[in-house]
């Protein structure tokens, strides 16, 4: 089978969030083949490389999502005017009426969206449409249009432009030439690794050639768009608009794709609340490598019994400000408790929250010394991975007797996961999927609540028998859920059942552009990296016959 995988900033680029999930899969699925088509976010990522490709990769092909300039044809006076026309059909399905009909104006979506995407196959590339007047125009109209959201209607020409420069780059996809015989008509299936840009060329490849479509989410990419569209991002009007957007553009993925794979329960529940389909989800936990924290999982005897552990991303949603509050009352309790905080701050923002953060602990916790003539120690630490106090990520784990989580907006929590490969015991806040996770193997409190994360905290550290049970069952439930291999069978199985009732129909032609029959052979009918499927579904794709046959 050969599988068009679908990323944008993560696999192959070394820096990229999803990219270990997916260099597990492909290499675990070597017996298909793999052409990967990659969006990537920034300069930053093209700075820091690929991971290494293994050969069932075939090809890797990448596309910027912020370009230059305006890189796409000039359209002529026709195309211009199907350009506005289309474009403000997708605007005003955008803008309209939360009291209409939410099947009609998914339908309006969808039809201005893929009259784009031919359009712009026509033509060459909308890049340079996009960010034109008549695009800024167009949506000026369609926020001045009667029954538009009153926030829509507020819009001033900054909010215009930005709303604009952002919808540009969402649909930069529209615009790529991956969507040939040679390129995306080729693949069996498309498995786009997160929804929003990632999905949209496996919805064009879906249109044009009737390539079926599975979508992943282990972060449901709505959700992230909008924690992104906070109070502080931008103005009213433009968080409206985006918003608007990118949830028409979600509900479209999720009605189109042939299955959907979320991460967790929490997932699944946002993909349903837009309109997914609940016969067509099944829910894949992320494949972690269980391996890699092994040694630590069995011998957990190594914890420093008076250490709490934090680790993860560094930035406000973390609410490392309550952790440290909340250790402020473990200190009462256990005077000689001690708290390491192990992550990297997140951009700007995480910059800033960590520098608060900082400046938080040394007013808790005054540097204390056991004698006049001894140095002060702050019992709260600050380190990266990598650092002589945490070397390796296990061994980081390895150090505390407790793993703690305070976040109040959370996924998929990945460092819980990690913490129970590891044998420990947990505390968490209630948030995303933890309680989904944990299980029955940790203890879960509110989140925003200082005073109950402390008594949970001290709870454990007082009870070092708990913690063992907590921790040998905290294990157990890891390597049966969250293990590399049983991700890697449920995309196997997954794959077959989309192949058996979606196959593509290819139809070979020779250089003439004529049908050329008896050009597929009877074993397309059989699973396998070199196969040519053969059933009806959607529009044939042709494909051209050279003296080496049809591949």
């Amino acid at each position: 089978m050969r599988i068009g995988l679908l990323t944008e900033g993560g696999y192959p680029y070394a820096g990229g969030d999803t990219g270990l999930w997916c260099d597990r899969l492909v290499r675990g699925l070597g017996q298909h083949e793999f052409d990967v088509y990659a969006l990537k976010s920034g300069r930053q990522q093209e700075a820091d490389g690929w991971v290494p490709i293994p050969p069932q990769v075939r090809r890797v092909r990448t596309a910027a999502l912020r370009t230059a300039g305006d890189d796409g044809a000039t359209l002529g006076r026709r195309a211009r005017r199907q350009f506005t026309e289309y474009y403000g059909e997708l605007l005003g399905a955008v803008c309209a009426p939360q009291e209409g009909s939410a099947a009609e104006v998914a339908d309006r979506f969808g039809n201005a969206l893929y009259s784009l995407a031919e359009l712009a196959r026509d033509t060459g590339a909308l890049t340079g449409a996009l960010r034109s007047d008549h695009a800024v125009t167009a949506l000026e109209r369609a926020c001045r249009a009667p029954g538009a959201p009153r926030t829509a209607h507020e819009a001033r020409v900054p909010d215009l432009l930005a709303v604009t420069d952002h919808l540009a780059r969402a649909l930069r996809p529209l615009s790529l030439d991956w969507y040939g015989e040679d390129a995306l008509a080729a693949v069996d299936l498309c498995h786009a690794t997160s929804g929003g840009s990632a999905a949209l060329p496996g919805l064009l490849a879906r249109h044009f050639s009737g390539v079926p479509l599975l979508v992943t989410e282990y972060g449901v990419q709505l959700r992230a768009h909008y924690l992104a569209l906070g109070p502080d991002s931008a103005a009213p009007a433009v968080r409206a608009l985006l918003a608007a957007f990118h949830g028409r553009l979600a509900a479209e993925v999720y009605r189109r794709a042939e299955i959907l794979t979320p991460g967790s329960t929490h997932a699944r529940r946002w993909q349903e609340r837009c309109g997914a389909d609940r016969a067509r989800i099944r829910t894949v936990h992320p494949g972690m490598d269980a391996d890699r924290f092994a040694e630590v999982g069995e011998a957990p005897d190594r914890a420093d019994e008076d250490t709490l552990v934090w680790v993860g991303r560094i930035e406000p949603g973390r609410d490392l400000v309550s952790l440290l509050h909340a250790f402020a009352e473990v200190r009462k309790e256990e005077p000689h408790a001690r708290l390491r905080i192990v992550g990297v701050p997140v951009g700007a923002e995480g910059e800033a929250y960590l520098a608060q953060c900082r400046a938080l602990a040394a007013q808790l916790f005054p540097d204390e010394a056991e004698g006049l003539h001894a140095v002060g120690d702050n019992p709260v630490s600050f380190t990266e991975v990598g650092a002589p106090e945490a070397p390796t990520l296990p061994e980081t784990y390895a150090a505390g007797a407790v793993v703690v989580l305070s976040s109040v907006v959370e996924g998929f929590p990945v460092s819980l996961a990690e913490a129970m490969f590891c044998g420990r015991a947990t505390v968490s806040t209630d948030v995303g999927a933890v309680v989904e996770v944990i299980g029955g193997t940790g203890l879960v409190v509110p989140p925003r609540n200082p005073r109950a994360l402390a008594e949970a905290c001290v709870a454990l550290l007082r009870d070092p028998e708990r913690r063992a049970r907590l921790g040998a069952a905290a294990r157990a439930r890891a390597l049966e859920l969250f293990g590399v291999e049983q991700n890697i069978a449920a995309f196997h199985g997954i794959y077959l059942e989309i192949m058996s009732h979606c196959p593509v129909r290819r139809v070979a032609v020779d250089e003439a552009g004529e049908p050329l029959p008896f050009a597929v052979p009877a074993e397309a009918h059989v699973p396998g990296r070199w196969t040519v499927p053969t059933l009806l579904r959607g529009s044939p794709a042709p494909v051209r016959a050279g003296a080496e046959g049809v591949r």
